[in-house]
């Protein structure tokens, strides 16, 4: 499906060589200010030809608000969104239809469709997530402006190469910290140099590097998430796991903390302020499904991109043992561009949740207001109307 979401609800459209790619939203909230300005600078963040260690696709991904405000102020109907595909090159992909990538989608969509979309590869392509991230910069100025919420994504890993995740600082780590170090897109300056070089190594050899992505959630009341089965780090996984060429997700302390015992991974609850809170974030800000007002903290990994210019012996769609060397113009490592994707996903989820927790809240305050209030302890049964 193109659609995520319940409440804000997200529907994506357009291939890598259309006309362009967009976003329809539904469930903004009315009465907010909303224009290009707003939702440009992710856009310009996740675009293509930003450095030598990306793609050189020349698109200026320039948006579009093609419904749903007035005057600068949302209207509460279906946000729509657009941005124009400038430098297309189809005839890059005449091999396409003979040949389906290894580990791409042109396998599997021809297999599902019967059809595919030959030239860059069509849905599968990773310019589908321009509106995502449009969308996420909205959800994003709405969790801002209504509870403060900040989210920031930068790049850990690239291939062999690792940041030292004690040396960063989840509290205080910006975007403009971030963007600093580019083109990589690390937290820290001093790994710039040598993330770059890896992804360089394998530009230079027509191959091409993965990485992982980290994210943190900061301001995230308590109590937003839906058990059972839409728990909170299940919608993030979901959505996390739905940017193309990501084959991994961990929250708090992950895969690691299967090396643990219980009494080194507890999360003490200790007096913060006015609030209850826990002394270490091992369980990454949710429990039980539910967030626990601490910083959601995540990381989501990425494979080699399976384009590459390197030759590869594979076969044809016919089954015929062939060469394949790729023409397209292609990122060797996606991870300096997902990181504004990574936060979209991360703003999609969060928005969604608080709108499931605001249409809670208000229900109970209606119950409340019909003189039907709802009392709820620890020692007794919730009590109000059936």
């Amino acid at each position: 499906m193109s659609t995520f979401g319940t409440l804000f609800r997200v529907t994506t459209f357009g291939e890598s060589h259309c006309r362009g790619v967009g976003v329809i939203i539904d469930g903004v909230p009315p009465r907010m200010k909303l224009s290009e300005e707003d939702v440009q600078p992710q856009l310009t963040r996740r675009r293509p030809g930003q450095s030598a260690l990306t793609t050189p696709r020349d698109e200026k991904d320039r948006v579009v608000i093609q419904s749903g405000t007035e005057f600068g102020v949302t209207l509460g109907t279906p946000v729509a969104m657009f941005v124009p595909n400038e430098d297309q090159r189809p005839k890059d992909y005449s091999t396409m239809n003979e040949f389906p990538r290894p580990s791409h989608a042109d396998f599997t969509y021809q297999e599902k469709y019967g059809v595919r979309a030959s030239s860059g590869g069509g849905r599968s392509s990773a310019r589908e997530t321009i509106g995502r991230v449009a969308a996420g910069a909205v959800a994003e100025k709405w969790l801002r402006e209504q509870y403060g919420i900040e989210i920031v994504a930068w790049v850990s890993s690239v291939g062999a190469e690792s940041e030292t995740a004690e040396d960063v600082e989840e509290s205080i780590i910006s975007r403009e910290t971030v963007d600093a170090n580019a083109p990589v897109r690390c937290a820290l300056a001093k790994d710039v140099a040598r993330m770059s070089a890896e992804i360089q190594a394998a530009k230079a050899d027509n191959d091409s590097v993965g990485g992982i992505v980290r994210v943190v959630c900061r301001n995230v009341p308590a109590g937003w998430g839906e058990p059972v089965f839409d728990r909170l780090e299940a919608c993030l996984a979901h959505a996390m796991l739905s940017i193309p060429a990501t084959k991994g997700f961990e929250i708090g302390s992950g895969f690691g903390g299967t090396r643990m015992r219980g009494s080194e991974h507890n999360d003490a609850f200790v007096m913060k302020g006015a609030r209850l809170g826990t002394a270490t974030n091992r369980s990454g800000g949710v429990q039980g499904g539910i967030s626990n007002g601490e910083y959601l903290s995540m990381r989501v990994a990425f494979k080699p991109p399976a384009t590459i210019g390197k030759e590869q012996v594979t076969a044809k769609f016919d089954g015929e043992e062939a060469v394949l060397v790729n023409k397209g113009r292609h990122d060797p490592c996606v991870v300096p561009r997902a990181v504004p994707i990574v936060e979209a996903m991360a703003a999609l989820v969060l928005a969604d949740a608080a709108l499931m927790q605001l249409s809670r809240a208000n229900a109970l305050a209606m119950e409340n207001a019909a003189g039907r209030p709802v009392t709820i302890s620890a020692t007794a049964p919730a009590t109000g109307s059936p």
